[in-house]
């Protein structure tokens, strides 16, 4: 049995630049940087949370990804004070679909949306 080591989401973006540089400024993430091709157009991108990476790829028809705003699901992100990132978020423009609220089960979060629909939550755990 293989043991699996590291899950690394990928997101499709249609303009990775412009995709790094508002997920390090909104959402607090560390930037990785946007590799580009011998003709200077972006082919990947890479942010980071804490240990885990966060893969910005472009849309391409050859692997079969788009970039669409509908969205069945979205990545969760645990942050330290979710009003105080929530108000960094929609300061930089990310669209706030819910504000922070107490969960009943144990945690505050709320929800966003980045530059091209990608959904977003971001939680702190609390005492129940």
């Amino acid at each position: 049995m293989t043991t699996l080591k590291r899950i690394i989401p990928l997101l499709v973006y249609k303009d990775i630049p412009a995709a790094h540089d508002f997920l390090v400024k909104a959402f607090d993430f560390e930037a990785g940087g946007v590799e580009r091709n011998a003709e200077g157009q972006p082919m990947h991108g890479e942010v980071h949370a804490g240990q885990a990476t966060i893969w910005l790829h472009r849309v391409t028809g050859a692997h079969g990804l788009d970039s669409s705003a509908v969205s069945s699901g979205g990545l969760v992100v645990y942050v330290d004070d979710v009003d105080a990132h929530c108000a960094r978020a929609r300061a930089a423009g990310a669209l706030i679909e819910r504000e922070p609220e107490d969960m009943p089960y144990g945690q505050r979060e709320y929800g966003a949306r980045d530059l091209e629909g990608h959904r977003w939550w971001f939680a702190t755990p609390h005492e129940r």
